[in-house]
């Protein structure tokens, strides 16, 4: 059984440009076009301004409803071999009608990060506790881990997020797949050999940089704001903070202050060059998943990052960042300042970051690898889901409650219309 048509049914449409999420999103689909296969991307979302032409690159765009049965017509005419959900919400929402219509269709799960971890971790945060199994394991890790058991292939970004998979929710490793960033190593390795010719003095103040839209990424921007440019500032007067991300609201921009060096400077429309400017990367994320697509973005370009034990989670370099890892006010703004300072270990921090990308997002490795993966799973498909009875259990009862929820949706909205010209 092979591959040759794709179907990838996206939370939302691609926006690389705008988070870390669209630009693994994009590695993707890039890959799969490399095998000469037939990509379709479909998606239930409103396109965003920033939304990547998917035309121009040879894959056909397909907008879909939620609770449709239009969508049953769309996909049995497409016939995919490999249907791909961005995010488990999708799969919930269209993976029985894909086991329906196309039940030989080799169902992938892009976790993109673990939603589960990420929501635990918010909570606690607001609580000011730790992550606990009754915040973990609560409504939200149950339809998840649902989620992935009912696919054939979940694609899990972050090796933290692999093993909690693998150790707390006992989830086989034969479903899991690991799948970090797949960065060009090419063009990191061109990139370093510019970065070597970079002058410490011609690079000035610091960076964050992070879709609006993502909480982790406002909160951060909030705690730099009250509690760490203010350290930072004191000590080095002449520094300015860029604060760039799409989306942003007016409570952002209402932080800006020129006169404190906090610059809201909103979407940039060329990341790596206002990276590449910056001397240094500010990170403070206090809560999240996944891995961190600003800290990729700033080894690449030679930029040294400061962030916590959660920025650098999964990247696979804590006990080498290429920066400095610190949890609290003082202990960031110690390290960012030093580091500003200091030519030499700036210098040493630069380098590191380079070794971090070639040795954990090596694209001439790990996508080799992703397809190997797919295309065993597919010719053993029969076979690989016999030794997934949980998956078939659930398929068989969780869909059937959604199916009919769907069907009794779709009936509702189809009825709205006649009853609203009634009360007219």
């Amino acid at each position: 059984m092979s591959i040759q048509t794709v179907l990838i049914i996206g939370y939302v449409w691609p926006e690389p440009n705008s988070s870390a999420a669209g630009k693994h999103m994009l590695s993707l689909l890039a890959l799969f076009m490399r095998q000469g296969w037939s990509l379709t991307f479909a998606s239930p979302a409103a396109k965003g301004e920033h939304k990547l032409d998917l035309n121009e690159l040879g894959i056909a765009e397909h907008p879909i409803a939620l609770n449709c049965s239009s969508f049953d017509d769309f996909i049995t005419s497409l016939a995919p071999d490999l249907v791909l959900f961005d995010r488990f919400m999708l799969e919930e929402q269209f993976g029985w009608r894909v086991a329906k219509h196309c039940p030989d269709a080799l169902k992938v799960l892009d976790t993109e990060d673990l939603h589960c971890l990420r929501h635990a971790r918010h909570q606690a945060f607001k609580k000011q506790q730790i992550v606990t199994d009754e915040l973990l394991k609560a409504d939200m890790a149950q339809r998840e881990v649902a989620a992935i058991y009912r696919c054939d292939l979940s694609l899990i970004i972050s090796s933290y997020e692999l093993a909690l998979l693998q150790d707390s929710f006992a989830v086989p490793d034969f479903l899991l797949h690991h799948c970090p960033f797949m960065l060009n190593i090419e063009q990191c390795e061109q990139q370093q050999s510019l970065n070597k010719q970079d002058n410490w003095s011609q690079r000035q103040h610091f960076i964050s940089i992070g879709n609006f839209r993502h909480e982790p990424n406002w909160n951060a921007v909030l705690w730099l704001k009250s509690a760490i440019w203010p350290l930072i500032r004191s000590a080095l007067p002449q520094a300015e903070l860029h604060i760039y991300g799409a989306y942003p609201p007016p409570k952002a921009t209402q932080l800006h202050n020129a006169s404190q060096g906090f610059l809201v400077k909103g979407w940039a429309e060329d990341a790596p060059t206002v990276m590449r400017s910056a001397r240094i990367c500010l990170a403070p994320l206090r809560f999240g998943a996944g891995l961190k697509g600003k800290l990729a973005e700033a080894m690449l370009c030679g930029t040294p990052s400061v962030t916590t034990d959660i920025g650098a989670e999964g990247m696979g370099a804590q006990s080498a960042w290429p920066g400095v890892i610190a949890n609290t006010p003082e202990a960031i703004a110690q390290g960012a300042i030093a580091l500003y300072q200091h030519n030499d270990v700036w210098r040493q921090c630069q380098s590191r970051g380079y070794d971090v990308l070639q040795q954990n997002f090596n694209e001439r490795i790990l996508g080799p690898e992703l397809i190997s993966r797919l295309l065993h799973v597919r010719q053993n498909l029969t076979q690989h889901r016999l030794a997934n009875f949980t998956g078939t259990m659930l398929q068989h009862h969780q869909h059937k409650s959604t199916q009919y929820m769907a069907q009794w949706i779709e009936a509702k909205n189809q009825h709205l219309p006649s009853v609203e010209a009634d009360k007219k």
